[in-house]
Formats: structure tokens, C-alpha cells, sequence
């Protein structure tokens, strides 16, 4: 059987395979390696072909962010706040595990794409119909999104895996002077003994955001 052409490839290309393709070399090779040659050679075309689709790799970037939010869990603007905005979260979070070059290069770039304004405007719509007012539920969801950018970033960063957090901890501890740094010193022993594993925790975090928003202060 003949194989595709380059041209029969020109013709059923679209920006949802252009971006499907994108996405995949994002995720598996790092956001730095993407580039318009590098795409048409993934999907077999002409780097020229693909700008019937999309305008530039600015424009691919925003709609590549823009997939990236769809798969953000829309909250229910009537259902109950608390829950819909923590699942929202944990949505935003398991996202970008999935795509680890989305976090920095989302809040470094203003996109306009349907799926992020929908989610912009479910999230406020939740909080502003819970009672909270249109100040207050900007000032909530950013609070929010930052503690899972944070979290996330750090969680993807950081220089030492969870499993080696004991082995870095005794690594380290004759560095930390017991009688100049004692909090420190015992929270690595702490450590060490396996009282506690290190981990900071997710939903820590985003409870004590929760539990201190109220519609009741917001006004």
C-alpha cells in the first residue's frame, strides 16, 4: 500500500492535530525544543502548511495554554463553592503533572482562548453566586490558583524525589549545628526516624485558603 504524501498530509491537517502533535513534543521533550520545523517534520508536512492554522508559535503556544486549561474541571456556578472550587484544583494540579511546561508559561502569558475565559468565568460565576462580591472572588480564585502553581512548580522542581527525602535528610544533617539551628536540626532527625516523610501536602495548603474565605467578610 502507498504511503501518504507530504501533500495529502497538507490536506487533512488541522489545528487540532497541529496542536495534539505539539503538545506531545512539549511533554516528552520540554517546551525549549518546540519549533515550527521541528512540528512539520513530527506531522510529515511543510512548516509553511501549518500556518494556514495557526498564525505564528506565539499563537501555537497560547492555544497549546488554552488546551492545557480545557482540561481544568469547570466548577457548577450553583453547586457548593468550597467543593467545586477544590476539585477545580485538584484538576489544575493533575494538568500540570500531565503537562509540566504549562505552569511557568501560564502565568507569564495572557491568553484569551474560549477554554480559558470559560474557566475564568465558571470559577468567578461560583464564588459571585455563593454570595462572594466581584472583588472578592477575583482576590479567592487567585489566591487559590497560586497556592497550585506553587505547589506545583515546587513539586516538579524540586532538586530531591520523595523517596530520597530520608537519605538526602541524614546526608545533611552534620551540616545543620544543633545548638544554632535546634527547630531545624530536629525536624531533620524527624525526618531521618520516619516520624514524618517530608511531603508537603496539597490539600494543607488549599484547606487553609478555603477554610478562610467567606462570603460573609468579602463585601
Amino acid at each position: 500500500m502507498p504511503t501518504s504524501s507530504k501533500s495529502d498530509k497538507r490536506r487533512t491537517l488541522t489545528s487540532a492535530k497541529i496542536i495534539e502533535a505539539a503538545l506531545t513534543i512539549a511533554d516528552t521533550q520540554g517546551i525549549e525544543t518546540l519549533s515550527m520545523r521541528k512540528l512539520a517534520t513530527a506531522l510529515n508536512v511543510t512548516a509553511m502548511s501549518m500556518y494556514n492554522h495557526v498564525a505564528n508559535k506565539d499563537d501555537l503556544l497560547s492555544l497549546m495554554l488554552d488546551h492545557v486549561v480545557s482540561e481544568f474541571e469547570l466548577p457548577n456556578k450553583d453547586g457548593p463553592w468550597q467543593d467545586m472550587l477544590r476539585r477545580r484544583a485538584h484538576s489544575m494540579r493533575r494538568a500540570f503533572l500531565r503537562h509540566p511546561w504549562a505552569p511557568t508559561l501560564l502565568i507569564s502569558t495572557i491568553t484569551n482562548g474560549s477554554h480559558t475565559m470559560q474557566d475564568t468565568n465558571a470559577t468567578l460565576g461560583c464564588l459571585i453566586n455563593a454570595g462572594f462580591s466581584y472583588a472578592a472572588a477575583d482576590w479567592a480564585r487567585n489566591a487559590i490558583d497560586s497556592h497550585t502553581f506553587g505547589y506545583t512548580m515546587q513539586e516538579l522542581n524540586f532538586p530531591v524525589e520523595p523517596d530520597k527525602y530520608k537519605a538526602a535528610a541524614a546526608h545533611y544533617l552534620p551540616e545543620i549545628d544543633k545548638d544554632k539551628y535546634p527547630y531545624l536540626h530536629s525536624a531533620t532527625e524527624v525526618l531521618i526516624k520516619g516520624e514524618y516523610d517530608g511531603i508537603t501536602q496539597f490539600d494543607f495548603g488549599l484547606d487553609l485558603i478555603l477554610s478562610g474565605l467567606s462570603p460573609d467578610n468579602s463585601q
